[in-house]
C-alpha cells in the first residue's frame, strides 16, 4: 500500500490568493461545491488499497477550498475522496494534480457510501487466507502460527456455524509454529490430549480440518492414516511423520488417535515437486504434525492446563472419532 504523507493547510481564500507551492512540492486544491459541509477529505495514490487518515482538521463548509501539499517525489496522480454531512461521498480517481491542481467536487459526484461490515463481522472485501484450529480450553483455540501470522483480523467459524472474532494478541511459539487464540463466545467443546501411553509407530490416526477451501466443499474433512515416524524432517524431535493426507487449509487442525484424543497438531506436508527436483523422485504422502506433548508444553507455558485422557482399551471407528473432533474443530478466517 502506497500512501502519501501530506503537508496540510486549511485555507478559506479564493484560489488566486494562494501562494505557489514551493520547489519540491505539488499542490492540490479541493473545492467543495456539494452544497453540504464536508466532514472528511482524503488524497492517496491508490484509494483501493486504503484511504489512510482524514486530512481535514475541521469540517469544511460548501464553497470553500482545502489545499493539500505533497512531496514532488510522490508523483502526480491521486485518488481524491470527500465525505459530506449526509454520509454520501465522492471519489474522483486518477486525477493528474500536476496538470490540473484544482479538483472541484460537485453535488453530482456524490454517491451513497459502500456498505461496511458491522463491527465484529467479517469483511467480504478483505484479502483472506484460512486454516484450521481446535478448542483446547474454555474460549481458547490452538492453531499454527503460520495460519494467523500477519492477519489484520481473525475469525473462527464454529461447528454450529457461528462466526466469532478472535481477540488479539495471540500467544505464539514461532519455533513450534503454534498459536493460541482467545475466542470469547464458546467456540466449541474442548478436545483432550492423549496423556498416556506413548505414541508408537504404526498407530492409526485421523486428521480433521478444512483443506482447500474454495475448491472443496466448506464442511470439514476427515482422513485416516498412520504414524510413520517419531521425528520429522531433518530429525525434528517435535514432529511426527504421518500418512493421513493433509492439504493447504488443514494446517492447525487436530491429529487424533482412535480413542478420540489429540496426539498432534497438523503443520505441513512435504512439497513433492521441490523434493523431486532434488532427488529425481516424487515422495508420496509425507505429512507432519507437531507432537501432542510439545503442544501441551506450549499451552502450559501460556498458562493453561490441557485436558488429557488415557488411550487404552477398544479403539473407536473413524466415524466416531470424527464426531468427537467435529465438536471442537473450527475453521479459521484470516483477513489481511
Amino acid at each position: 500500500m502506497h500512501r502519501v504523507a501530506l503537508l496540510l493547510a486549511l485555507l478559506a481564500l479564493p484560489p488566486a490568493a494562494h501562494a505557489q507551492a514551493p520547489a519540491g512540492e505539488h499542490q492540490i486544491q479541493v473545492v467543495n461545491r456539494t452544497g453540504q459541509e464536508a466532514s472528511a477529505v482524503y488524497a492517496v495514490r491508490d484509494g483501493r488499497a486504503g484511504w489512510g487518515a482524514n486530512t481535514l482538521p475541521r469540517p469544511m463548509p460548501s464553497g470553500k477550498v482545502f489545499t493539500l501539499r505533497t512531496r514532488a517525489e510522490a508523483g502526480c496522480r491521486f485518488d481524491i475522496r470527500m465525505v459530506v454531512a449526509d454520509r454520501r461521498e465522492a471519489v474522483l480517481r486518477d486525477r493528474d494534480i500536476c496538470a490540473e491542481p484544482r479538483v472541484v467536487v460537485e453535488t453530482a459526484d456524490l454517491r451513497a457510501a459502500p456498505s461496511q461490515p458491522a463491527p465484529g463481522a467479517p469483511n467480504p472485501r478483505a484479502r483472506v487466507s484460512s486454516g484450521t484450529g481446535f478448542v483446547v480450553a474454555t474460549d481458547r483455540v490452538l492453531t499454527n502460527q503460520h495460519v494467523v501470522g500477519g492477519c489484520g483480523r481473525i475469525f473462527i467459524r464454529t461447528a454450529d456455524g457461528r462466526m466469532l472474532p478472535a481477540v488479539p494478541p495471540a500467544k505464539v511459539d514461532a519455533t513450534l509454529d503454534l498459536a493460541l487464540l482467545a475466542v470469547p463466545g464458546n467456540p466449541g467443546e474442548v478436545l483432550p490430549f492423549r496423556g498416556a501411553p506413548e505414541v508408537r509407530r504404526g498407530e492409526g490416526v485421523i486428521a480433521y480440518g478444512f483443506p482447500l477451501p474454495g475448491l472443496l466443499s466448506s464442511d470439514p474433512k476427515l482422513t485416516r492414516g498412520e504414524v510413520n515416524g517419531l521425528a520429522g524432517l531433518g530429525n525434528n524431535a517435535s514432529h511426527y511423520q504421518v500418512s493421513a493426507e493433509v492439504q493447504p487449509g488443514n494446517s492447525g487442525g487436530p491429529l487424533l488417535d482412535l480413542h478420540g484424543h489429540v496426539v498432534g497438531v497438523v503443520v505441513s506436508k512435504l512439497h513433492a515437486q521441490n523434493i523431486a527436483k532434488r532427488i529425481g523422485d516424487i515422495p508420496q504422502n509425507v505429512n507432519f504434525a507437531v507432537k501432542g506433548d510439545a503442544a501441551q508444553a506450549f499451552l502450559r507455558r501460556a498458562g493453561l492446563a490441557p485436558a488429557t485422557g488415557t488411550s487404552r482399551g477398544e479403539e473407536m471407528s473413524g466415524a466416531d472419532v470424527g464426531e468427537i473432533a467435529h465438536r471442537g474443530t473450527v475453521f479459521i478466517r484470516c483477513e489481511r
